[in-house]
């Protein structure tokens, strides 16, 4: 196995086995604050208090708008319309959420810590920049920063908290362009590597249809000597082929179908288009290979878009996805694995390397 290149904040630390394991992965001496813990925006919390998790949806966003960080919301119709909502799902059993709103398009820790105690439902937000939509929310300075210097920007927010708030996040958040990886994008992947190392946060890397860049990142992983386990190919229900997907589960890598939808009134129309058949095609090719246990689902839904953007509901899976897979002959078991057990192992903080 490949040794890292770069060596970069060697906190003490990790990983005890047994997350999404494709690769072998080695145990450092010591133990770090909050390792085999998960890290919502009220604080550590054991793995097994998520619950039902959703682990890819937007409560808040900004995205479409100007980049701004921190985002500005209308506070009390953020809590007005997203508290309610939330309350509902945790009626149809959902206890956590997590929050992928990024880095200058709408993340707000917060209000998300407002939202969460007044809802009662769990929330984690994350650290990262995100590269894809043509390279929009990128910050200026990624450009000249090293992707060591970006680490350590993205690893401070996860030791002292995001901006004032004392704020940690839970999981690493990038994103990435169609085609293969452009520099910035091979740079935030590194960066996201290196960031894991030191802490320990899962990446989630909105890849999508994008069979070569999620190799290239890989690739990129096993040169900072990071292990698949700690990597997430997100929006790969946007694949056609469920091929690459078993390959890299194979390897060890978390695969994210994470866009359920069905159409949907709202406004006096009719949106969204249903991905139900494509969801349960990748699902039941996964389960045939055997690798359940490294996909979680989720619905990259939307409860406070900008205005003008109509909301996306975060309740199909419950009402819906979770019912069809059932009768397709899913167990009990596996839908737990699906929606309780996998988000918390996938959240859980622990670093995952590469002998």
């Amino acid at each position: 196995m490949p040794l890292p290149r770069r060596t970069f904040l060697q906190t003490a630390g990790v990983l005890a086995g047994g997350l999404c394991l494709g690769a072998r992965h080695v145990t450092p001496p010591g133990s770090p604050e909050y390792t085999g813990q998960v890290m919502t925006v009220t604080g550590p919390v054991a793995p097994e208090e998520l619950g039902f998790c959703l682990p890819h949806e937007h409560l808040l966003s900004r995205f479409g708008t100007d980049p701004a960080e921190p985002s500005a919301y209308d506070a009390a119709a953020a809590l007005d319309t997203v508290v309610p909502y939330l309350q509902y799902l945790r009626e149809l059993g959902v206890g956590a959420v997590a929050d992928c709103t990024a880095y200058s398009f709408g993340r707000a820790p917060e209000l998300l810590r407002r939202i969460s105690a007044a809802s009662g439902v769990r929330v984690l937000t994350n650290t990262g920049w995100y590269a894809a939509a043509d390279d929009r929310y990128v910050p200026a300075e990624a450009y000249s920063l090293a992707a060591a210097d970006i680490a350590r920007r993205w690893t401070g927010e996860f030791s002292d908290g995001i901006g004032d708030s004392g704020i940690r996040p839970g999981f690493i958040k990038i994103a990435v362009d169609a085609g293969p990886l452009s520099p910035i994008d091979a740079k935030l992947v590194r960066a996201a590597a290196l960031t894991h190392r030191a802490t320990g946060l899962t990446i989630k890397a909105h890849t999508g249809d994008n069979a070569t860049a999620a190799r290239q990142q890989l690739e990129i992983l096993a040169e900072e000597g990071i292990a698949p386990g700690a990597w997430t190919w997100t929006h790969a229900q946007n694949m056609t082929d469920s091929r690459p997907l078993i390959e890299a589960a194979n390897r060890g890598a978390w695969i994210s179908l994470d866009g359920v939808k069905t159409r949907y009134f709202a406004d006096g129309a009719t949106h969204g288009n249903d991905t139900l058949d494509r969801h349960l095609a990748h699902l039941m090719e996964l389960r045939e290979a055997g690798l359940l246990h490294c996909v979680i689902v989720s619905h990259d839904g939307s409860t406070f878009p900008p205005a003008g953007t109509v909301r996306r509901p975060m309740d199909i899976l419950s009402n819906t996805f979770l019912p069809l897979i059932r009768a397709r002959g899913f167990s009990a078991d596996e839908i737990s694995t699906l929606t309780v057990t996998n988000p918390a192992r996938y959240f859980t903080i622990r670093r995952r390397l590469l002998e």
